[in-house]
């Protein structure tokens, strides 16, 4: 009798893990430059932060973390404050103790008040769309976190933001260049694009070249405390609550009913208050109709909000305030761009048309179909992977 060999039984074993060593190479975390150096590190408590403090070391610099009370929660548990409360700060010192280097707290609550949170309820009272992560890093830490780390001697700030910088060799030469980081998933340039060509030299963002999954391997294997620590998606000072409750707690006209028109002016409905809507908004607007509608603009002053069909609401072109670029230069003449209007948004082809130097104004004029554009948040310009400056969107025109 003829025997019948088997196939193989297919094996369940699962594929070998990444060689974390494999990512600390200088092509993924930068330069191995830290010798007598030193650099503080902006640490949130987070994985990103810890592996950031944890490449500098590897780099060779003598590290000091540092992490920032901003916002103080009435809640024993920080239910509202998961990035910078209490239990955020207990993290960022067991991983500092780990890492065999120094913690400090340093308490920002006024600074971050003033710059991020009153800001924020102010510009949603407005009927505008800010971005507080934005002004946290313009205003608290490439500002007053990088003033801190000077004081201390820092030859560097770094943080664990996804983003990458390519050194100049000025002042009498190239300047240096902001861009998008290697993942895309985590690309934060967006919330970037106000640094200063000081603050881009001083600033490391050694992160930028790896992907997220690498960035847990590397915590994984060091044995970091925080390794496996979920990913904050709120914003940090309003937590778990709705934007909507924590700004009418703090401004209660905000939620006064009004109504609903059409671009025309013709009544559809009525809004519970126009703090609960932002501009390009299609879910929960309330209204049927025979095509979805969209938030194409909120005015206060009426206490209306307007709506219409996605095409109503694309921007034609848009007005900002508070433009700088990049490279400290103003040219006189439009230039082409990618503008992105929110944060990981689909770049749009544009023309930017810079006001008089030192007004700070452009006007961003789209290509085809522009994009929805909300006043308050940024419009930001890119040319390829490279992040060319953008400011505050003040007005839109669209086709309505």
């Amino acid at each position: 009798m003829a025997v019948t060999t088997l196939p193989p039984i297919p094996t369940t074993e699962p594929p070998p893990a990444p060689d974390a060593a494999s990512f600390l190479t200088e092509a993924k975390i930068g330069p191995r430059d830290g010798a007598r150096r030193t650099a503080v590190i902006a640490m949130s408590g987070g994985v990103d932060s810890a592996v950031t403090a944890l490449v500098m070391r590897e780099r060779g610099y003598r590290v000091v973390g540092i992490n920032l009370r901003l916002f103080s929660p009435g809640d024993a548990a920080h239910r509202a404050n998961p990035c910078c409360g209490i239990p955020a700060m207990d993290d960022a010192r067991a991983t500092c103790a780990l890492l065999g280097v120094p913690f400090y707290a340093v308490n920002m609550e006024t600074e971050f008040g003033e710059a991020v949170v009153d800001r924020f309820v102010e510009e949603y009272a407005a009927g505008r769309t800010p971005n507080p992560c934005l002004e946290c890093n313009r205003h608290v830490k490439f500002r007053h976190l990088v003033q801190r780390a000077r004081l201390l001697g820092a030859d560097c700030l770094a943080t664990g933001h996804y983003a990458r910088v390519v050194p100049g060799d000025t002042p009498a030469g190239r300047p240096h260049r902001l861009l998008r980081a290697v993942d895309p998933t985590k690309d934060q340039s967006y919330v970037l694009h106000t640094m200063t060509q000081d603050q881009l030299g001083f600033v490391r963002f050694p992160l930028g070249a790896l992907r997220k999954t690498e960035v847990r391997t590397l915590a994984r294997h060091f044995g970091l405390p925080v390794a496996d620590k979920a990913e904050s998606q709120e914003i940090c000072f309003v937590g778990k609550r709705s934007y909507a409750d924590f700004v009418a707690a703090r401004r209660p006209d905000v939620t006064r009913a009004g109504e609903v028109v059409d671009g025309g002016g013709r009544v559809l409905g009525a809004h519970r208050g126009l703090v609960h809507h932002t501009v390009g908004q299609r879910r929960g607007v309330g209204i049927a109709g025979p095509e979805p509608l969209y938030v194409l603009r909120l005015e206060p002053a009426a206490n209306r909000l307007v709506v219409g069909p996605r095409r109503e609401a694309a921007a034609l072109s848009l007005r900002a305030e508070a433009v700088a670029l990049t490279d400290g230069a103003w040219p006189e003449e439009p230039f082409p761009v990618e503008a992105v209007v929110r944060y990981r948004g689909a770049p749009t082809a544009a023309t930017v048309s810079l006001g008089v130097a030192g007004g700070g104004e452009a006007t961003v004029s789209f290509h085809g179909e522009g994009p929805v554009a909300s006043p308050g948040q940024a419009v930001v310009f890119y040319r390829g992977d490279e992040v060319l400056g953008g400011g505050t969107i003040r007005e839109v025109a669209t086709g309505t």
